[in-house]
C-alpha cells in the first residue's frame, strides 16, 4: 500500500486524533498499519520497548493501531528546555541540548535518521501514516521542514488536508493552503477533512460544495467536535478536557507550573466521576483542597524557582493534606535539589526543595530511561516507565510515609488498586473505576465517530 500523510491548515486541526482513529479503523480491518511523526515538540513522552523515548501522541496512535510502540513512529523528538533552547531526542536517545536556531541550520543532518525510520516501517507495516507538524506551508520553514513538504515529496504519500472550523476562517484556511501548497503534495492530495464541527451537518452542506466546486478538492468527511481526554499533545490541551463529574469526593489541586511535561498522568484523574481536579496556574490558597498532585517537570529547578516567587512553595510547606509527586514533582519533595553539571539549570548549582522527603537529588546523565511492572506502595506489578535525570540517594523509586508520598514511575495512577488504595485512604466512600476499560471506549467512540463521518473507502481506493 501507498504511505498515507495527513497534514493541517494549522497547529491543533486535529490530526494526532484523526491519525488515531485511523490507524484504529484500519487496524479493524485487518491491515498492519505503523503510525509516524518525523518530528514532534512535546514534553509530554513516554518509553518503547527498545528503551527510547518518544512522543505519547505517538504511543496513543500506535495503541489505536494494536501495536507495540517503537522509536520508528517519532525519531525526532524535541522537548523544550527553556530560554529558547531544546533538548533534542533521536531514535529514542538524548542527541544533544541547543538552542532553537542552532537545531535548525542543523536539522539536514536529521533527515537521514527520519528515511531510515519511515523506510524500515514500511518494510514492517503494510500502511504507515504520518502526522504532519503544523501547517505545511510555512514557506520561511520549508527549507527547514522534517514532518510536512520533506515527508511527502521523500515518500510520494497520499495526502489528506484537515481544516478546524471551530477556530473560523475555514475557506480562507483551506483555499490559501491549497494555493501555497508544494505541487508534488497538492498533486496527491486525496481530499479535505473538515474537523470540529458543532450543529446541525445540514448547514454545512453549501461550504461542501464550495470546497470541491471552487477549491477543485474533494470533501472527505465532516467531522463533529467530540472531545477525547487521553494523551493529549501538549499542555494548552489541558484547556480543553473536560471532566467527567458525578458525585465528587475528593478535590485535588493539580500544580501547573511553567515546565508542566507528561501531564498525561492527569487523564485518570479528570476521567474520574468521583474527583474534582483544579489546574493551578498561579498563586491561590490550597487548604480547600483534599490532595496536591506536583505532576512532572522537564525543568524541576526553574519550575521550583516559579513556585517560590508565585508563592506556592510556602502554600506547599503548610499544606496540612496529601501531597503526591510524580517524577520531577517527586524531587520537588526532597530537601536538596544538586545540578553539578547544569543538566537541569542554566548553570550549576544547589536548589532548596521542599523538604518533606529527607532526601537528596543530584542530576546526572545519563537519563534514565525504563518501563516496566513495577513494585510500589504494596503492589506487586504496576505498569509504568521512567523518564529522569535526577536521582534520589535514599528512595529512587518511591516514597510514601504518612501523608507524603511519589514515585519517579510515571502511570502509577492508571493502575486501579494503587488508585483506589491511595483514595480511600483520603475518603472511605471512593470507589475508583476500571481506567484502561474506559480508555479503550474512548479510543473506540473516537474512532468510530470518524468511521462514520468519513470516506474510509475512497482513502483506502487511493492507497
Amino acid at each position: 500500500m501507498k504511505p498515507l500523510a495527513v497534514f493541517g491548515t494549522s497547529s491543533d486541526a486535529g490530526k494526532t486524533t484523526l491519525v488515531m482513529a485511523l490507524c484504529r479503523i484500519f487496524a479493524d480491518r485487518g491491515i498492519k498499519v505503523a503510525p509516524f511523526k518525523a518530528q514532534n515538540v512535546s514534553n509530554n513522552s513516554a518509553v518503547t520497548v527498545e528503551g527510547g523515548e518518544i512522543s505519547r501522541a505517538q504511543c496513543l496512535q500506535a495503541e489505536a493501531a494494536r501495536v507495540e510502540p517503537s522509536c520508528r513512529f517519532n525519531p525526532v523528538l524535541l522537548k523544550s528546555h527553556g530560554n529558547g533552547s531544546v533538548q533534542v531526542i533521536v531514535n529514542g536517545k538524548v542527541f544533544q541540548n541547543q538552542s532553537i536556531a542552532d537545531y535548525y541550520d542543523h536539522i539536514g543532518a536529521l533527515r537521514g535518521e527520519v528515511e531510515k525510520a519511515f523506510n524500515g516501517l514500511r518494510d514492517d507495516f503494510e500502511l504507515v501514516i504520518a502526522e504532519g507538524a503544523g501547517s505545511p506551508v510555512e514557506l520561511n520553514l520549508l527549507e527547514k521542514d522534517l514532518s510536512n513538504t520533506f515527508v511527502a515529496k521523500t515518500f510520494n504519500t497520499q495526502n489528506i488536508l484537515v481544516a478546524d472550523i471551530e477556530r473560523g476562517g475555514v475557506f480562507a484556511s483551506i483555499y490559501g493552503t491549497l494555493e501555497l501548497m508544494d505541487p508534488i503534495m497538492r498533486a496527491n492530495l486525496i481530499g479535505v477533512i473538515v474537523n470540529k464541527f458543532r450543529g446541525d451537518r445540514r448547514f454545512f452542506d453549501e461550504g461542501e460544495k464550495i470546497i470541491a466546486e471552487r477549491f477543485g478538492v474533494p470533501v472527505l468527511g465532516v467531522v463533529p467536535f467530540q472531545s477525547l481526554n487521553i494523551d493529549m499533545e501538549d499542555s494548552q490541551s489541558l484547556q480543553n478536557y473536560r471532566q467527567r463529574l458525578g458525585a465528587v469526593k475528593i478535590r485535588i489541586a493539580v500544580i501547573a507550573y511553567p515546565g508542566l511535561s507528561n501531564y498525561n498522568d492527569l487523564d485518570v484523574l479528570i476521567a474520574d466521576l468521583e474527583i474534582d481536579v483544579e489546574v493551578i496556574r498561579d498563586y491561590r490558597p490550597l487548604a480547600a483542597f483534599d490532595m496536591v498532585l506536583l505532576p512532572g517537570s522537564k525543568t524541576v529547578i526553574r519550575d521550583l524557582h516559579w513556585l517560590k516567587r508565585q508563592g506556592l512553595f510556602a502554600e506547599l510547606q503548610k499544606f496540612a493534606g496529601p501531597i503526591f509527586g510524580l517524577c520531577g514533582g517527586y524531587q520537588m519533595l526532597c530537601k536538596t535539589l544538586h545540578d553539578p553539571d547544569a543538566l537541569e539549570h542554566e548553570v550549576a548549582g544547589v536548589e532548596e526543595g521542599l523538604g518533606l522527603i529527607d532526601d537528596e537529588v543530584i542530576y546526572q546523565s545519563p537519563k534514565i530511561l525504563a518501563r516496566g511492572a513495577y513494585r510500589l506502595f504494596s503492589h506487586e506489578a504496576i505498569a509504568g516507565y521512567e523518564i529522569h535525570c535526577g536521582r534520589l540517594q535514599a528512595y529512587p523509586v518511591s516514597y510514601q510515609q504518612g501523608r507524603i508520598a511519589g514515585t519517579h514511575v510515571h502511570g502509577v495512577f492508571d493502575h486501579d488498586g494503587f488508585r483506589a488504595d491511595y483514595f480511600k485512604a483520603i475518603h472511605p466512600a471512593y470507589q475508583g473505576f476500571c481506567y484502561q476499560e474506559y480508555r479503550n471506549g474512548e479510543i473506540r467512540r473516537f474512532a468510530e465517530m470518524v468511521a462514520a463521518h468519513v470516506d474510509i473507502d475512497r482513502i483506502l481506493a487511493t492507497l
